[in-house]
């Protein structure tokens, strides 16, 4: 239950002192009518007092009409602060001392409030504070509770103002924004991405230029070199008009924080991030760009058909934004099964997964099932704790952990998952086998040599 007005400092300071004089009269005159007589008047006046300054402050309050606006961002990203702006305004004459509570979603980092403000009448009091999105997902700001100090100090009033409000969190678009700038291949490669663009090659035609030396023989456009009487060729450039169709895990695995504490280190976050990457690079080559998530509870699976286009990328993270792993097993199978049904056409399926040695049969049943109509490139994220771990030297064990023994476990295990890659790679060449931080630059470097190759 919500308390609508709390007991003011003066009134506990009343009580108190109250107390103190009863008990001195007590002591000095032993009469215990006395000071049960000054009790009572000393209650009487103060519950008078109480009630009267509860009255004319409510009434007061209301006659001033206070209003609340709060203004929030578009979007909010992950990990990154926003400043959010409150206004209130007063109509009358009063002054008011208030703190200020804004109800904010649990996921927010705040700072700044709550906050002691002066309203004066008549007039707007701007206030602002700064929130840091620390999940992706739906926040919601609640109704902001006001903490107004009675006219004689003697009651704290709670009063609701504002409606409640609700904002999305993204993933970084700040990224989204960089690789919006990286618009040439040569600022791609700032971030070690490699092109693959060369004159003359791919199979769609591009444009005409001049020969140059080293330019294929084959590709001279004789109409052309006669009219302009100098030798023209023929570029070309990777076949467009194709479709990439994202196959995201979303199970148990990819729960994984391997540097927990910091904002959007999740592995989850991480492929999100990866998506994106690659989602831009095909979209600006010209391909369609799907995905379809697995791995949560039944009827919960994320699908977005094929798009191209520019608005291909927001739609994309518009309906993937919110999904977080889920505590379940992954089902392959189930996953091939669901992607083969939804889409016919040929495409290049991304299937991104965190890939153990348990998983070998399922998986390749799985791969080889999508490969009968797809072509498959498998992205598998590895744990950067198993590295550091296995990377670190053999010391004497202390007694409280044994280290030698876990160096060896994360060499076992990482074995282990390298053999049964090399199984998998042996009957399927197309896989990437990369850290969280590096899968985005890894998958679109994939993405461009099949491009490239014409695979696609």
């Amino acid at each position: 239950m919500r308390l609508r007005v709390i007991p003011g400092k003066r009134t506990i300071a009343s009580l108190v002192v109250g107390a103190a004089a009863v008990l001195l009269v007590l002591l000095a005159s032993g009469s215990m009518i006395a000071g049960v007589g000054l009790a009572v008047v000393w209650v009487a006046a103060l519950i008078a007092a109480a009630i009267i300054d509860l009255v004319a402050t409510r009434r007061e309050w209301q006659a001033s009409a206070p209003q609340l606006t709060r203004i929030l961002p578009p979007a909010f990203a992950l990990g990154v602060r926003k400043t959010i702006h409150l206004s209130i305004s007063m109509s009358g004459t009063s002054r008011w001392h208030c703190r200020l509570y804004d109800h904010v979603d649990a996921t927010l980092l705040t700072e700044g409030i709550p906050a002691d403000l002066m309203l004066n009448g008549g007039t707007q009091t701007d206030f602002s504070y700064q929130v840091t999105p620390s999940r992706r997902g739906v926040v919601r700001f609640a109704a902001a509770d006001v903490r107004v100090h009675s006219r004689w100090g003697l009651w704290e009033l709670m009063e609701r103002l504002g409606d409640e409000q609700q904002c999305r969190v993204y993933p970084d678009f700040a990224q989204v924004a960089r690789y919006a700038w990286l618009a040439g291949d040569r600022r791609l490669s700032e971030i070690g991405i490699k092109t693959y663009q060369q004159r003359g090659e791919g199979t769609d035609f591009k444009q005409l230029a001049e020969y140059r030396s080293g330019d294929p023989v084959r590709h001279i456009d004789w109409r052309a070199t006669l009219r302009f009487e100098k030798l023209i060729v023929r570029e070309f450039q990777s076949e467009r008009d194709q479709c990439v169709l994202l196959l995201i895990d979303c199970g148990r695995r990819m729960r994984a924080d391997d540097r927990v504490g910091e904002i959007g280190s999740s592995h989850f976050d991480q492929v999100l991030n990866a998506v994106m990457l690659l989602s831009y690079v095909a979209l600006k080559q010209g391909d369609a760009v799907g995905a379809l998530t697995f791995g949560t509870p039944e009827g919960t699976q994320h699908w977005f058909a094929p798009r191209k286009g520019a608005t291909a990328l927001n739609a994309l993270m518009g309906e993937l934004y919110a999904v977080q792993p889920s505590p379940t097993h992954s089902d392959y199978l189930s996953a091939a099964r669901d992607l083969l049904g939804r889409f016919k056409k040929r495409a290049l399926v991304v299937l991104i997964t965190n890939f153990r040695d348990e998983d070998s049969n399922e998986f390749s049943q799985a791969v080889a099932l999508l490969r009968s109509k797809h072509l498959v490139l498998t992205a598998s994220l590895r744990e950067r704790v198993v590295r550091e771990l296995a990377s670190q030297p053999i010391e004497h064990p202390s007694s409280d952990n044994d280290p030698p023994l876990e160096i060896a476990s994360a060499h076992l295990y990482e074995q282990s998952r390298r053999d049964a890659l090399n199984r998998m790679t042996a009957h399927h060449s197309l896989v990437v086998d990369a850290e969280p931080e590096r899968l985005g630059i890894e998958l679109t470097n994939r993405y461009q040599g099949l491009k490239r190759a014409g695979a696609i």
